[in-house]
């Protein structure tokens, strides 16, 4: 690379949340000397960066960073050759689907990876004969992509943050804490619409940023409906209900564009509104009055989170949400729509392009015997027609049917709920391989360690929350013996396979076959996307993406939007006489997911630098606790041991805590029950119980050996 190109930024997207910030890269003389400069006209976030973005470029040249692929010999690891590993891999994955079957392995694709690496990884498990392919979607949003695909043709936002900002009248925000998670749409999008007039009604166990940041003026523009954790249905129901007695409905849009509504007002019409609000928490008139801002605004947009997703309910939640929207009409136009908020920078696009045991790129259904024969036309090899299994289920057979895995910037001994029970099990399996750019607490358990580049080092595309495909572009390579990831599964798919199918120069050229593959990216080529990049869909050359969905129809097989009544499912656990207080989970502002790129960061770790749990005073009281106390938090799972911060931004009988901190992640509690679709855990709610740590300087707790 010359002076000039060295001392050039490169334009890129931030490697942290879903919202699609463009950043810039500058590298000095020294690959080593990376820093963060602003992009000031980047299409999504136009120059504003939240804390995390500005951090992002501290750990590229972390001193942790891996530099040299590692075999494990005799429990210890060694550094090993490329060439090596790569025979080891190989070797192992053939003895493997020898020895067994090509269901025996597992294969994790990665969220914080670009959209040809996991179209790659899922392609590569294809060739190899299974659909155990699957990614951290799983954890955070697979009950509302199977929603939102079922129920209305695609699983992502139907609308655009621009489209939202200038066009909403009533922001619905449901599970889901953009003031800390998604910090620049918050501010830049959902607070400049409040600003401007809009209302927010935020639905949430937890007092939060959100929160705090709507609070601006003394008008009834934000509403904090503060409910008990798992009854998002029934304060649906009361608001769904509250609407059809009041007749805030679109009958003609009900008439025309929608099936089902009999079987809503059927599954309402004995439904208790009074006892229903006693079991949210919530008072009725507060409810009702939600229900009337949201039902009679002339734009109205839904916002959902993993406090929607992720319990054992998860599908039926966000399809409560679906029926809302469609009985009051607001799809199909500006400034409407059920919209996630994706949580990592590549969530959306991970599901795309079809790293998911279920669906290939596009979505389509593994089991769909015509749309698997259109993918298998241009991959020259058959697709195991039977959906393989997601990753939970893959952890649950770890040493049992799953004998190896191929792991690709993942850490599921972290990420994954009842984490004690994951690290146990992962020791039984035959082999396993991990393809990082730090030492994660999954890949001390590794069998083989590849060093891959960091998020800046290399080119790709990812796609953010709404829809939007954008290029990522790389500098120099920081440490010479790092690999791209694409390259690394490159080297192993030719090496299992023949270079027919796996043999790729560089990223372009697999997003050009990934676009053959995947119908709403078929439109798109690297130069389309430019640096405004585009909304799928792209059906052919020249389409300019659509910023909002269904406009005429939905992509269903009637072309109708489908509502259905759906009753209240309590979480797995509830409180009892052992375990009598209610655990929930979320995210913070400064961190990130299981910590691995956050808690190496200066800036961002100096902020929260150890974990912490809400607690209500009156809970607080009863136990003996005080602010600033070392409390033991335990489940039926695990116990951890965190700093006590007793507030009123939780509910009585609820405490709150985060998965960041490896020692004390709150995910040593959390309970692997999945929904029955959707096979997502559920992760905000778990029964608990709480005391003081009697010894601050004691051992470290069992649960965190």
């Amino acid at each position: 690379m010359s002076t000039d190109e060295t001392e050039s930024p490169t334009k890129t997207i931030c490697p942290y949340c879903g919202v699609g910030c463009g950043i810039q890269v500058k590298q000095g003389e020294e690959p080593d000397d990376v820093r963060f400069m602003p992009w000031g006209d980047a299409p999504v976030n136009e120059g504003r960066i939240c804390i995390k973005g500005g951090a992002a470029t501290e750990v590229i040249a972390h001193e942790d960073r891996l530099t040299e692929p590692l075999i494990k010999e005799d429990g210890e690891f060694r550094e090993a050759t490329w060439e090596e590993c790569y025979e080891y891999i190989v070797s192992e994955l053939e003895r493997i689907r020898s020895e067994y079957e090509p269901d025996a392995m597992g294969f994790f694709g990665s969220s914080k990876t670009m959209n040809e690496e996991n179209y790659l990884l899922q392609k590569l498990a294809r060739r190899y004969g299974t659909n155990n392919v699957d990614n951290c979607t799983r954890m955070c949003h697979a009950s509302t992509v199977w929603a939102l695909r079922t129920s209305l043709g695609a699983g992502a936002m139907t609308n655009s943050m621009r489209d939202l900002r200038d066009e909403t009248d009533v922001f619905w925000i449901q599970g889901a804490n953009p003031g800390e998670q998604h910090p620049i749409a918050n501010s830049q999008y959902f607070r400049q619409a409040m600003l401007d007039g809009a209302t927010v009604i935020q639905v949430d166990p937890h007092a939060n940023k959100t929160t705090q940041s709507f609070q601006i003026d003394e008008t009834e523009r934000h509403m904090h409906l503060q409910l008990n954790p798992g009854t998002d249905i029934p304060l649906l129901n009361i608001v769904i209900k509250t609407a059809l007695e009041n007749d805030w409905i679109d009958e003609e849009f009900i008439a025309e564009r929608t099936e089902g509504f009999d079987d809503l007002k059927a599954t309402l019409e004995d439904f208790d509104k009074e006892a229903a609000a006693e079991e949210c928490g919530v008072p009725l008139e507060d409810i009702e009055l939600a229900a009337k801002k949201y039902a009679t605004a002339d734009n109205a947009a839904i916002f959902t989170g993993m406090g929607m997703s992720q319990h054992r309910c998860g599908v039926d939640n966000v399809q409560n949400e679906i029926n809302l929207a469609l009985i009051t009409g607001n799809l199909g136009r500006p400034g409407t729509g059920v919209n996630p908020l994706r949580g990592q920078n590549n969530v959306q696009g991970t599901c795309d392009v079809g790293a998911m045991p279920n669906v290939l790129p596009g979505y389509q259904l593994v089991d769909d015997d015509e749309a698997r024969k259109s993918v298998e036309d241009v991959w020259g090899f058959e697709v195991p027609p039977e959906p393989g299994l997601t990753n939970v289920e893959i952890s649950h057979e770890f040493g049992d049917s799953i004998k190896g895995v191929y792991v690709m910037g993942e850490n599921p001994v972290m990420s994954e709920p009842d984490a004690n029970r994951v690290a146990e099990r992962i020791q039984e399996l035959e082999f396993m391989v991990v393809q990082d750019i730090f030492m994660t607490e999954t890949a001390e358990y590794a069998d083989v360690i590849l060093p891959a580049t960091s998020w800046a080092e290399r080119g790709g595309t990812v796609t953010n929350t709404d829809r939007r495909v954008q290029r990522m572009r790389g500098i120099e390579k920081v440490h010479e013996n790092t690999r791209h990831d694409l390259d690394i599964l490159s080297e192993v798919g030719v090496r299992l396979f023949g270079a027919d199918g796996f043999d790729f120069d560089d990223p372009e050229v697999v997003f050009e076959e990934l676009r053959q593959v995947c119908p709403s990216y078929h439109g798109m080529t690297y130069d389309l996307l430019g640096e405004e990049g585009l909304h799928w869909p792209c059906y052919e050359l020249g389409d300019e993406g659509d910023p909002f969905l269904y406009e005429e129809e939905f992509d269903t097989e009637s072309g109708l939007g489908h509502i259905e009544g759906v009753s209240h499912t309590p979480p797995a656990e509830t409180p009892d006489d052992e375990y009598p207080l209610i655990l929930t989970t979320a995210r913070l502002e400064e961190h990130y997911n299981t910590g691995t790129m956050s808690r190496r960061s200066p800036t961002l770790n100096r902020q929260t630098p150890e974990n912490f749990v809400d607690i209500h005073p009156n809970d607080a009281e009863r136990y003996g606790i005080e602010t600033g106390e070392e409390v033991t938090l335990r489940s039926r799972r695990g116990e951890i041991t965190v700093e006590a911060q007793v507030t009123e931004d939780i509910k009585e009988g609820v405490v709150w805590t985060t998965p960041h901190f490896a020692a004390a992640s709150a995910n040593k509690l959390t309970n692997d029950v999945l929904d029955e679709r959707a096979k997502i855990p559920e992760y905000k709610a778990a029964a608990t119980d709480i005391e003081v740590t009697l010894e601050k300087d004691s051992p470290e707790t069992p649960a965190d050996d």
